[in-house]
């Protein structure tokens, strides 16, 4: 079993997040005897999707300039790992509403049509089932329920890119409110260690 641990905050060892996915992925690779395979995207971020890389992906190998077959190569690499993962744990934290964009740049290495989703004349259809992710969540405040519902664009986007792709065996470990102050930080990242060595062990 291969595991691919995504992380994607800016904070490095000031991240909740960060902790939480070594935590997940240690216990995923205990109880399976799975190897992980860690990707850092902010501390080695993936360039963000430009109209060459998008020209090179579209581009026969045998027509690449050099500079097209490097970038194609780099993406294909991207892919090629997302693909080959039995389990991918991501680390997401809530940036503005939403996810970090350097998560949003490997999204992007991802979602390609004819590797991870297709168009049919019944509609889009997902060909990257099969996969469990793990969504390791963290917000300053509190989006799960309330009056801020609404402007979570982090897990509920998330779950529809992942859905679009065809992985719908998703589940999410939590800490909220990690900004409410020391001892609800605490506490939130207690109740999210408390998912891993629960829930995670029995879904393994």
């Amino acid at each position: 079993m291969t595991i691919l641990q995504i992380d994607s905050s800016i904070l490095g060892d000031g991240s909740v997040s960060r902790g939480l996915t070594a935590q997940a992925a240690r216990r995923w690779a205990a109880a399976t005897g799975g190897t992980i395979v860690h990707r850092d995207l902010g501390a080695a971020p993936i360039d963000h999707l430009t109209g060459a890389a998008a020209v090179a992906s579209r581009t026969p190998d045998a027509d690449r300039t050099p500079e097209q077959t490097a970038l194609a190569a780099a993406d294909e690499a991207v892919l090629a790992e997302f693909l080959a993962a039995d389990v991918v744990i991501i680390g997401a934290p809530m940036y503005n509403f939403s996810i970090s964009s350097q998560l949003k740049a490997w999204i992007d290495r991802i979602a390609v049509a004819g590797k991870t989703f297709r168009y049919t004349e019944a509609g889009p259809e997902g060909l990257a089932g099969g996969k469990k992710v793990i969504l390791v969540s963290s917000r300053g405040g509190v989006y799960s329920e309330g009056p801020a519902a609404a402007m979570d664009h982090q897990e509920s986007y998330l779950r529809t890119v992942l859905g679009f792709l065809g992985v719908t065996d998703i589940e999410i470990v939590r800490a909220e409110a990690v900004n409410f102050g020391p001892d609800q930080r605490a506490k939130a990242i207690a109740d999210a260690e408390a998912v891993i060595q629960g829930a995670l062990p029995l879904a393994a």
